[in-house]
């Protein structure tokens, strides 16, 4: 009788420090793959007149902030003490425009035309994460090229038209720099927030005497899914 009631202690004692075993197991780490997908918003700036000019365009006619796409990759190759650090590559692009009013004007009388403007980049990126496999939080950047299109509508003189041509096809040198992070709901579903700044290098004058498009930085905020 003693060894039986010895017994049941000894499973009941087991059964009940299970639970506690289990709930001490640690995290999962953080996964060897990781693809994002957002909805953005960028900033394209409103008040350069730089930017006007190397498009022949009136302040008033640059479109402002618009609405874009970013998706990026990641892959997790190593881990030192609470910094995984990770490689991959990231593609984005956005889209604004903007219709005056009927009989808009500039501050100098020209009536304000339709315009559109796009930004389009894709670049590597490395990676620097903190966290576990549940969820982490990141800082990443990457050098790659991006294109910067600002397209008046309406009438265009042919050389103006040329000229705006000539610098919207052409690739701008862009640094990426930003962080997030990643809240995953299911085990292969994440919930994912990324602010990310892309400094872009001043383009050619293509339409002389002016300017070409000034040095930037674009601000583009996303918020969409992450799937590991």
């Amino acid at each position: 009788m003693r060894r039986l009631v010895s017994s049941c202690a000894a499973a009941l004692v087991v059964l009940c420090a299970a639970p506690e075993v289990l709930a001490q197991e640690p995290p999962p780490r953080i996964p060897l793959f990781v693809f994002d997908l957002h909805a953005t918003v960028p900033r394209f700036p409103s008040d350069d007149q730089q930017l006007a000019d190397s498009r022949k365009m009136e302040l008033g006619e640059l479109p402002g902030a618009g609405l874009g796409v970013q998706a990026a990759v990641q892959i997790h190759l190593l881990k030192v003490k609470a910094v995984t650090f990770g490689i991959g590559a990231e593609v984005a692009t956005g889209h604004a425009s903007q219709t005056p009013a009927n009989g808009a004007t500039s501050s100098t009388g020209v009536p304000l035309r339709p315009a559109s403007e796009r930004f389009s980049t894709f670049a590597p990126q490395l990676s620097f994460n903190f966290g576990n496999g549940n969820g982490w939080s990141y800082i990443s950047g990457g050098i790659g090229y991006s294109h910067w299109e600002l397209t008046p509508e309406g009438a265009v003189p042919p050389d103006v038209a040329a000229g705006v041509q000539a610098a919207n096809a052409e690739p701008l040198k862009t640094i990426n720099y930003g962080g997030g992070a990643r809240w995953f709901v299911k085990k292969h579903l994440a919930f994912s927030l990324d602010v990310r700044f892309y400094a872009i290098n001043p383009g050619t004058p293509y339409l002389p005497p002016t300017l070409g498009s000034p040095r930037t930085t674009l601000l583009i905020i996303g918020a969409g899914v992450s799937v590991k």
